[in-house]
């Protein structure tokens, strides 16, 4: 349009900065802002508000106030949302001091502090381990009427299980189904881990069917949870198996043998690393160069420079005669016995 001589008007420039921040690019964003500017249309709240929320969830918290303070100069007062970004951005930058600062400033002047402000302090004092302050903030919330949402119950179970209170983290976890507050699949996959760390393996097995059963289809990371825990907890057979069943789903990455292959050979379990590497050539699939890298590097990791050193010179996995068919399958665990 502005080649053509055409001016835009300011809505269009609002709907456009606006779009672009939600997408995450900051940089095309606020070029665009300042390209707005010199034509003559003026910021509005909903442009700064947009433009502070991006740079603080893309991690430039400076930026995000520089906005801020322009944005005051400007004339246009900062409303809750504003200031919900700003404190959201300090948080995920770890620059609590300023957050709780701004957070107090709310209270004091008549700002209405919403979820927003209240799960990102949660999830910011939780990941600093500053899970009993964290607890503070979501008894608070509970107190003034703001109900808690999935994100702020998410936020505490993480920070509660960061600091080994596991036991916490459960009975939040009750807490959240008798409020009527959702479980979802990031609640699940946080407790997975945590069971599955502390070596409480046959509750992290129990946690994932009840997730199942409430009808919560898992994700990557969730899987990824599950599988590792399962391989390192001797239930190696029953992770392949979910692997095969969530694989039409789309839930498994393409790397899901390798992660519990890598996992596996990091806590020197070589031999069930093999068996479960074997398992991909029984099926009759080529062993990825991937899986062999893994294992030649988490071997190395581990002490045993010899073995990485026959896996690197062996030939493992399907070999195929002249006409391509499939002439053989060598298999990894043969490596280990000789």
């Amino acid at each position: 349009m502005e080649d053509k001589g055409f001016q835009v008007p300011s809505h269009c420039y609002t709907l456009l900065i606006c779009g672009l921040c939600k997408t995450g690019k900051v940089l095309e964003a606020y070029a665009l802002f300042e390209n707005m500017l010199r034509n003559g249309c003026k910021g509005n709240k909903a442009v700064y508000t947009a433009l502070i929320d991006c740079y603080g969830k893309s991690g430039n918290s400076d930026g995000a106030l520089r906005l801020f303070e322009r944005m005051k100069m400007d004339g246009i007062e900062p409303d809750e949302v504003t200031y919900g970004a700003i404190v959201n951005g300090l948080c995920k930058s770890g620059r609590l001091e300023e957050a709780l600062g701004y957070f107090r400033f709310c209270n004091e002047n008549a700002v209405v502090v919403n979820a927003v402000f209240y799960s990102s302090l949660i999830d910011g004092l939780g990941k600093a381990g500053r899970v009993d302050e964290a607890e503070k903030v979501f008894d608070e919330m509970a107190e003034k009427g703001c109900l808690p949402d999935s994100y702020c119950y998410n936020a505490l179970i993480d920070g509660l299980c960061k600091c080994g209170r596991i036991a916490d983290a459960l009975v939040l976890f009750k807490r959240m189904e008798c409020d009527g507050c959702e479980h979802t699949v990031y609640t699940f996959t946080i407790l997975i881990s945590e069971l599955f760390r502390v070596h409480r393996n046959e509750e992290a097995v129990k946690m994932w069917d009840l997730m199942i059963d409430k009808g919560i289809t898992p994700n990557v990371a969730c899987f990824r949870a599950l599988s590792i825990g399962m391989c390192l907890s001797g239930k190696v057979a029953r992770a392949c198996k979910v692997l095969d069943e969530l694989a039409p789903m789309g839930v498994v990455l393409e790397t899901a043998y390798e992660d519990m292959i890598g996992a596996l050979c990091k806590a020197g379990r070589v031999k069930e690393a093999c068996k479960l590497a074997d398992g991909i050539v029984d099926r009759g699939r080529e062993i990825p160069g991937k899986i062999r890298t893994v294992m030649i590097h988490s071997l190395r990791k581990a002490g045993n420079a010899d073995l990485a050193i026959k896996l690197m010179h062996s030939k493992i996995g399907i070999g195929y005669d002249r006409m391509r068919s499939v002439k053989k399958r060598v298999k990894f665990q043969t490596l280990v016995d000789n």
